[in-house]
């Protein structure tokens, strides 16, 4: 008879650099149980929401993440937007829609580059951090900020792009197209990558369902759940068409995030070829009274941002559900009967962000 260890992976690993710690319970080289811990980077933001202006929290909300933080003010701000029931200007929908599209290339880009790492593609990792550069360098040239941007606020956006610098960036994405075909190729067709890929961690089209998966987990798994077929900021005016893979194992993950990167940046050409002239922002007069949620699609999935205000400049309550911490139910799944050596791998093509899901 096989036997049972137990061990531990986390906080601190370096196949697992987020701050959660997994029990794995294993059989030899069989994993038979994972057991997750989280809370170890705990911000008080749902306690800090009742000490800020209701406008400058927006500013707290951008930093609940790195990698998606425009994500994260957008979706506040449309919580805060439809209680005052405030009109943002059309303009303004589209210029947030193509940073909203911008942030999702970034994302998936240095996804890649993680991965090339995790396999011991070192020129790969390289090449897909040199390819997500001029990524943010249209973040700082049309916000001033590469990470953090700061340029969502209720009622609208804080600047604007003219109409030269809007066709700049879509040359610069046609541009970067090709580089990312190439780059892709790598992860789509070489053996080695397939290898390690294909056929692991599994996840049934039921499962996914069951457990509640968002975002690229759950398109790889035959799920066609995107929260932009809803209508928010300017996606009812594009053509937004949800990328699905059927296979529901590590390789559909990957190749769900490539295809993605491939339809933001249609979607950013269809955006530049539709925005109107106009204002930006309006005027926020007045103090939230009343509940929302706001439901807009980051890089890893649907994001959910709850506000309720009383009528004061200080809101009563601010409740955020990341799609990470949906998606841990399904990370055990997966985890459980997978081999030891397949978990960094399981792991990486879940791309958890433990710390926008410590709120």
């Amino acid at each position: 008879m096989a036997q049972r260890n137990i061990i531990p992976i986390g906080p601190q690993h370096p196949i697992l650099p987020e701050p959660i710690h997994f029990d794995l319970v294993t059989e030899d080289e069989k994993v038979i149980d994972a057991i997750p811990s989280i809370s170890y980077v705990h911000r008080g933001l749902e306690r800090l929401v009742e000490k800020r202006d209701f406008i400058d929290f927006a500013h707290v909300a951008d930093r609940i993440c790195g990698l998606c933080s425009f994500m994260h003010s957008l979706g506040y701000c449309q919580a805060v937007e439809e209680i005052m029931s405030i009109e943002v200007p059309q303009r303004a929908l589209y210029l947030r829609s193509i940073w909203a599209e911008l942030s999702r290339i970034h994302s998936h880009i240095f996804w890649l580059g993680a991965a090339a790492d995790a396999f011991g593609f070192e020129s790969l990792f390289m090449q897909a951090m040199r390819l997500r550069e001029p990524v943010l360098d249209i973040f700082e040239e049309t916000t001033g900020g590469r990470v953090i941007l700061g340029v969502c606020k209720v009622g609208g956006v804080r600047r604007d792009i003219d109409g030269d610098s809007l066709k700049g960036i879509v040359n610069r994405l046609t541009t970067l197209k090709g580089a990312l075909e190439e780059l892709s190729n790598v992860f789509l067709n070489d053996y080695s990558v397939q290898h390690r890929l294909a056929g692991v961690g599994f996840l049934s089209r039921e499962d996914a369902y069951t457990l509640g998966c968002v975002g690229p987990m759950a398109r790889a798994s035959g799920l066609a759940i995107d929260m932009r077929a809803l209508g928010y900021a300017a996606y009812k005016y594009l053509e937004v068409e949800p990328v699905v893979e059927s296979a529901g194992d590590c390789h559909a993950r990957c190749r769900v995030r490539i295809r993605e990167i491939f339809h933001a940046i249609d979607l950013i050409r269809q955006a530049v070829g539709k925005i109107p002239a106009g204002p930006v922002d309006v005027k926020v007069t007045g103090t939230p009274d009343g509940e929302y949620y706001s439901r807009v699609e980051q890089p890893r999935g649907e994001v959910i941002h709850y506000v309720k205000g009383n009528g004061a400049r200080f809101l009563q309550r601010f409740r955020v559900r990341v799609p990470t911490f949906s998606n841990i139910p399904a990370m055990v799944k997966v985890l459980k009967g997978s081999q030891l050596a397949d978990v960094p791998n399981i792991i990486l093509t879940l791309d958890p962000c433990i710390s926008c899901t410590e709120r």
